[in-house]
């Protein structure tokens, strides 16, 4: 599937010999990712056809006159599809021409210079460990010594992740976004603009059934641990009053396997629960708090009498959704960093044998769409797993994996063209959508 990458915004500027260049601001899951020329990106995808051929997306051509406005909104969408589309091939997203390139313009965006730097990664059990690493680190790389680190069985990388984790009052904590594998969490934290953001070690799998695939490493058990006693404190699992009792015993008792075993019987174990949120459902403007995992997306409305209605959306009847930004992207020293504010995620769904569209007005929008499709992935794996008549790719364990499904079932990913634009100062700021079809 592809992934959250747009361009919302571009803005002009003057060069040495006194002309002026599109500079082109490329958000990833709504945080500013980097800026990027478009001589850079074209040097790029030439680096890319020398490895990978013909199979690349088309890249928008070059223009030797001057463009008009029009011109210019067109070789925008054009660039943020190929940025799309370049990331649905995982041998690319492995691949050094296209690792190599993300980290210097991340590095180059927000001026940060390669160096050893120390980095602290937060446990689930609110433990802080210390690793050393280069500002230039990918995610990936900074996992695998965070693995080394705690003795985490390198087999299991794909199992857990990193995340960007702020650490609201009161003891809340709130899931920000997963770091992609050639992030670099080192930048991803210093621009966030996230108030007591922190690099957090989390599972990244939402089908508690996959525990059963860690219990024989003693550190990944130990992790996994921490994370459901951490997830019951903080609500996010809701175990009845008896699976409570019973696991404050086990958890005295300390035995990990057997509190784990009655852990996955609780509601919403293993899920991820997004801040209080705004929907339309039953009616517009009813808050709503979100749980999403086990294939599901579980909602807790309020409606407008106070009373609260408990509904649940199962992944097999969603057919497609997309994230919609509906704001500016100014501030008073231009473009900001995150599109966290205005988003929707909407969803359409079949109900009584009838589809209709479920809107989400949540800040965590690319968040959620990270989850959904992370379901999806898991299922797809699951199915495969069950029907021997799938084939299924499975590169290098904790790497992305590539499908090859039957006809009966595919997944689909559109990214719909942006359909209004505005102009503010000298900002040129378009409203597009992030579409995945199922």
């Amino acid at each position: 599937m592809k992934m959250h990458f747009c361009i919302p915004v571009s803005q002009q500027r003057p060069d040495a010999l006194g002309g002026r260049y599109v500079l082109y601001s490329v958000y990833l899951d709504g945080f500013l990712f980097c800026k990027v020329r478009y001589s850079q990106l074209h040097r790029w995808n030439e680096q890319l056809k020398r490895v990978f051929g013909n199979c690349l997306p088309p890249f928008p051509p070059k223009y030797y006159l001057a463009m008009t406005t029009s011109m210019a909104d067109e070789r925008r969408d054009q660039l943020e599809q190929y940025l799309q589309n370049v990331t649905m091939d995982p041998n690319m997203l492995r691949s050094d021409v296209f690792v190599d390139f993300l980290k210097l313009v991340q590095l180059d965006t927000f001026s940060i210079a390669i160096k050893k730097v120390s980095l602290d990664i937060f446990l689930p059990d609110g433990r802080n460990i210390k690793v050393e690493i280069l500002t230039s680190d990918t995610a990936e790389r900074v996992l695998e010594v965070v693995s080394h680190n705690v003795g985490l069985c390198q087999e299991l990388l794909g199992y857990f992740g990193l995340f960007l984790i702020q650490f609201c009052k009161e003891g809340r904590l709130s899931v920000v976004k997963k770091l992609a594998d050639f992030e670099l969490p080192y930048v991803s934290l210093r621009s966030s603009e996230v108030e007591n953001c922190k690099v957090g070690l989390r599972k990244w799998y939402l089908d508690p059934s996959l525990d059963a695939r860690l219990m024989d490493c003693r550190t990944a058990v130990d992790l996994i641990y921490m994370q459901a006693i951490q997830d019951i404190e903080k609500e996010w699992a809701k175990p009845t009053e008896v699976q409570r009792q019973k696991l404050e015993a086990l958890q005295k008792e300390d035995n990990q396997t057997k509190f784990l075993e009655l852990a996955r019987e609780v509601r919403h174990y293993g899920y991820v629960q997004l801040e209080p949120c705004t929907c339309d459902h039953p009616k517009p403007g009813c808050q709503a708090l979100l749980s999403v995992g086990n294939d599901e997306i579980s909602c807790c409305i309020t409606l407008p009498d106070n009373q609260t209605l408990d509904v649940t959306f199962q992944m097999d009847r969603v057919k497609c959704w997309q994230v919609t930004f509906l704001g500016t992207l100014l501030d008073t020293d231009g473009p900001q960093q995150t599109l966290n504010q205005n988003l929707e995620l909407r969803f359409q769904y079949c109900e009584d044998s009838h589809w209709r569209w479920f809107v989400i007005y949540t800040k965590q929008a690319f968040l959620l769409s990270s989850c959904l499709k992370k379901m999806i992935s898991e299922k797809t794996v699951k199915q495969a797993a069950e029907n021997p008549e799938m084939q299924i790719e499975v590169p290098e364990q904790g790497k992305s994996k590539k499908y090859h499904i039957q006809q009966n079932q595919k997944d689909y990913s559109s990214f719909p063209p942006r359909k209004s634009k505005t102009k503010i100062a000298e900002v040129d700021c378009g409203f597009g959508n992030v579409k995945e079809d199922l």
